[in-house]
């Protein structure tokens, strides 16, 4: 363990250029957002942390990149996989690329909010779950208050 707490931070840089480039946040909570300019911020998150980053680009033909990424942040010696504008990474629970699938994503996370559950709370087996059935195109199952009551429970344990 390093005793310098900066070691312990994940930050995320966030773009956005009309019609261009967007690197936004779905969901998350940041200890700290830093305005760099009109268009990009850095956010930042301590360990453990769970937000959704999406990433969209294109240029006068269409969309060329579209990917939505749930990251659980990692603290100091656990292992992580590298994200773009992810520094220095995270523990990726659902990695998703192309706008049809980055929509279904995000239609599962506004399944989510409406049943008055935050996303950063939601049981991290879940977004792997999401994560494996569109992979095989095949229907997610929803999230219910009774799993997250569960989670909640087993959470509180460990």
């Amino acid at each position: 363990m390093t005793d310098d707490p900066s070691a312990l931070i994940t930050t995320v840089k966030l773009t956005w250029i009309e019609k261009q480039l967007q690197r936004w946040l779905r969901f998350g909570r940041p200890v700290t957002d830093t305005i760099l300019d009109r268009q990009r911020r850095v956010l930042s998150f301590a360990p453990g942390s769970v937000f959704a980053f999406v990433r969209w680009a294109a240029n006068d033909y269409g969309t060329v990149e579209s990917h939505i990424d749930i990251v659980r942040t990692v603290g100091s010696g656990e292992d992580y996989q590298t994200v773009s504008c992810v520094q220095p990474g995270g523990e990726v629970l659902l990695h998703q690329s192309s706008w049809p699938r980055v929509q279904r994503v995000l239609e599962v996370i506004d399944a989510v909010e409406a049943l008055d559950i935050d996303p950063t709370e939601v049981s991290p087996d879940y977004w792997r779950h999401v994560h494996h059935r569109l992979e095989a195109r095949q229907q997610p199952d929803a999230y219910t208050k009774a799993q997250h009551r569960a989670w909640l429970r087993r959470r509180a344990l460990q």
